[in-house]
């Protein structure tokens, strides 16, 4: 295979294009999953590039891709600390979406409708890499991975998060978020194709990345909110680096 879209996957999120910026709607999960999210990459560019955190603006000059950008619920607030964001998705819906309230936003971000591997084709290169929440969604994950790598400059960085292949995974995830209480449409995810930290962290080596970093993500219901956590056995996030030159 010389591609990593899975047709029925986009053909998924295209059909909940229209609710991507709905806090209630079907995208709720990743909108309450968005701080957590956001807390660690920012926690971890400041750190790794030696930023100012007090700063209105302290990603100013950096490059950030995110792949698999839906409506663009991660490149929005990245975009307002300074970076200069691109979102690629290979649903053509979503990118309208993200367009559209981009602008509406005020923001410059450069969306398009394309894949990691045409991407990295293209000799493009990024300070970080955001690969969140998609890994579990395309075909043939090794060209995936390896594309993704590809995209991540010199000192650069890649933050992958996904879903654990355990069965408390299949629990929360597909009977409890899924079946039960109706977070998510029921199959939008496939536990078959979930990929264990070990799974990942190989993929990263293999392709020229090197792990500095990794955490669990938990739902705590009496806050109603996601939590960093040392568990990692249903939602985690693997942060990679490549050396530099």
């Amino acid at each position: 295979m010389t591609t990593t879209i899975n047709e029925a996957e986009i053909a998924k999120f295209t059909a909940m294009a229209e609710e991507w910026w709905d806090p209630k709607g079907k995208f709720k999960p990743l909108h309450k999953f968005n701080p957590v999210r956001m807390s660690y990459i920012r926690e971890h560019l400041l750190a790794h590039f030696g930023l100012d955190g007090t700063a209105m603006r302290p990603f100013e000059g950096l490059s950030i891709l995110d792949v698999g950008c839906g409506g663009g619920l991660l490149c929005e607030p990245l975009a307002r600390l300074g970076a200069t964001v691109t979102g690629i998705d290979a649903a053509e819906r979503n990118i309208a979406i993200a367009t559209l309230h981009a602008k509406t936003s005020g923001l410059d971000i450069d969306y398009q409708a394309t894949t990691s591997e045409a991407l990295a084709a293209q000799g493009k290169t990024f300070d970080m890499v955001l690969n969140m929440e998609v890994v579990e969604h395309v075909d043939n994950v090794p060209l995936y991975m390896k594309s993704c790598a590809d995209l991540v400059k010199p000192g650069g960085l890649m933050l992958t998060a996904t879903l654990n292949r355990t069965a408390r995974a299949y629990a929360f995830a597909i009977v409890g978020a899924e079946r039960i209480l109706r977070w998510l449409p029921v199959g939008t995810h496939d536990w078959n194709k979930f990929l264990t930290p070990d799974e990942i962290k190989a993929l990263l080596t293999r392709n020229g990345l090197t792990v500095t970093a990794e955490t669990g993500v938990v739902f705590h219901p009496l806050a109603d909110e996601w939590r960093q956590s040392s568990d990692m056995a249903i939602n985690y996030m693997v942060m990679a680096e490549r050396p530099a030159a």
